[in-house]
């Protein structure tokens, strides 16, 4: 794991990606990571998908620890040094960087598919009908929504939610 300036993520991987192969170390160090997620808000009933970082001013680098690639990382524009205690960096353990990477939907992470069928009762937990209970009208499965009368002010309001807004009841 390396320390950036925040904002500059974007900027290290580059540098660091052209300065690998200009100095021909395609051997030691292997990737460049930023560790960011997508993230799904619904503003004014619409969907939109956002990158956040996960740590800002860190980059993760997989790479064998030598003298050679870290001066080369080290030496970078931008990069003000690895994580870890004094001069020797500490390498993450494969649990955190499976976390990471799952958290990040590079693995083990699948799209989220509810078993729901016609006459289900839901609750939405997100967007502007969050906390309001439901009943399952229509299940669109191939565009990960579903069809849902909710009860509003005494009348049945139909309403299509995406999967990752509910939750079974």
């Amino acid at each position: 794991m390396v320390h950036t300036y925040s904002g500059y993520e974007n900027k290290i991987k580059v540098d660091l990606t052209k300065r690998v192969e200009s100095m021909n170390m395609q051997d030691k160090i292997f990737e460049v990571i930023i560790p960011e997620e997508q993230e799904v808000e619904y503003k004014g009933g619409k969907k939109k998908v956002t990158t956040r970082r996960v740590f800002p001013g860190y980059v993760i680098v997989n790479m064998i620890m030598d003298e050679d690639s870290w001066y080369v990382v080290h030496h970078t524009p931008g990069v003000t040094g690895f994580v870890g205690s004094g001069t020797k960096p500490i390498p993450l353990m494969d649990e955190e960087i499976n976390k990471i990477l799952a958290q990040m939907g590079l693995m083990g992470k699948k799209p989220r598919v509810i078993n729901l069928e016609v006459g289900e009762n839901i609750r939405v937990n997100s967007g502007p009908f969050e906390n309001f209970e439901g009943v399952v009208k229509e299940v669109l499965q191939d565009r990960g929504k579903v069809r849902v009368n909710i009860s509003m002010f005494g009348r049945e309001t139909p309403v299509e939610l995406d999967y990752e807004q509910i939750n079974k009841i």
